[in-house]
C-alpha cells in the first residue's frame, strides 16, 4: 500500500507540474525536461506513468472528466445538474481542473490548422457524458416529448464552456457558480417535464454539500502498484523513449 500511495502522489505531481508548464508556455513549446524539472522527478518516474507529452497532456486533459462517483439521485436531471455545479466547483477550487480546461482552451486555439493528436477531445467527450445522462432522463419520461439528448448535450457543454470562460476573464471565475446556476434556470425549464423543475436543487452550496456526503473510497482502482525506476541509455537495458525531451 505504501507503494501504491507513493505511485499515486508522484502521479499527481507529475500532472500538476505538466498542467502549469502547458499553461504557461502552450503545449507545443512545453518541453518533457521542464516538467520534470518543476515535478521534482526522475526521468524513469515520468516515463513510468506517462509514454510521451501527448500522454501527458491527455492525462491533464483526462482531469476534468474525473468527478469521481456521485451519490445517486431521484431524476437524472438532478444528476445532470450536480455534474454542472460540482465541476463548477472545481473549477473554482481544483488547480488541476483549472489547467486541464486551460490546455483544452490552448489546444482549441493552437489547432486551426486540424494537426492537434488531441484537438476536441474533452468537449466531445462531455457532450457524450451528458448525452448518455439525457438518454436516461427521457427513458423515465423527465424530458418534454421534443427533446433531443444529443442536441441539448451539445447545447449544455457550449453554453457551460462559453459561461465558465466569461467568469474567468472577468473575475477569476469568482462567480462561476452563479453563472451556472443562472444557465440551469434558463435551460431547465425548455427541456424538463413542468412536474420535474420543483424537485430540481439548484443551490450554490450543492455542490460542497454533495462532496462532503461522498463516501470516501479507501481504495484507488488502477493505480500502478509499484514505484517508478530511473532510465538508463539504451544498450545498458533501459526502456525510456528517447527523443522526447523537445517533442511537440
Amino acid at each position: 500500500m505504501a507503494r501504491q500511495a507513493r505511485a499515486i502522489q508522484t502521479r499527481t505531481s507529475i500532472l500538476l507540474a505538466a498542467a502549469e508548464v502547458f499553461d504557461e508556455r502552450g503545449y507545443s513549446t512545453a518541453t518533457i525536461t521542464e516538467i520534470i524539472a518543476r515535478a521534482d522527478v526522475t526521468k524513469g518516474a515520468l516515463y513510468f506513468h506517462f509514454t510521451s507529452k501527448e500522454d501527458l497532456a491527455l492525462g491533464v486533459i483526462a482531469a476534468q472528466l474525473e468527478l469521481g462517483p456521485l451519490p445517486p439521485q431521484r431524476t437524472k436531471l438532478q444528476e445532470l445538474v450536480d455534474q454542472g455545479l460540482l465541476f463548477a466547483h472545481r473549477l473554482q477550487h481544483d488547480p488541476l481542473t483549472r489547467a486541464s480546461v486551460g490546455l483544452a482552451m490552448d489546444q482549441w486555439s493552437e489547432s486551426a490548422e486540424g494537426n492537434n493528436p488531441f484537438h476536441g477531445r474533452p468537449f466531445q467527450s462531455w457532450v457524450e457524458r451528458l448525452t448518455e445522462v439525457l438518454v436516461e432522463a427521457r427513458a423515465r419520461g423527465e424530458l418534454l416529448p421534443h427533446v433531443d439528448p444529443a442536441e441539448t448535450a451539445e447545447l449544455l457543454s457550449g453554453s457551460f464552456t462559453g459561461i465558465q470562460w466569461t467568469s474567468q476573464v472577468l473575475c477569476q471565475r469568482k462567480d462561476l457558480t452563479g453563472r451556472v446556476i443562472a444557465m440551469f434556470r434558463h435551460l431547465l425549464p425548455s427541456i424538463a417535464m413542468p412536474q420535474i423543475l420543483p424537485t430540481l436543487e439548484l443551490t450554490p452550496d450543492r455542490a460542497a454539500s454533495l462532496l462532503a456526503s461522498r463516501a470516501a473510497d479507501p481504495e484507488e482502482e488502477g493505480a500502478p502498484a509499484d514505484e517508478e525506476h530511473d532510465c538508463t541509455p539504451e544498450g545498458e537495458g533501459g526502456t525510456c523513449p528517447e527523443g522526447e525531451d523537445n517533442a511537440s
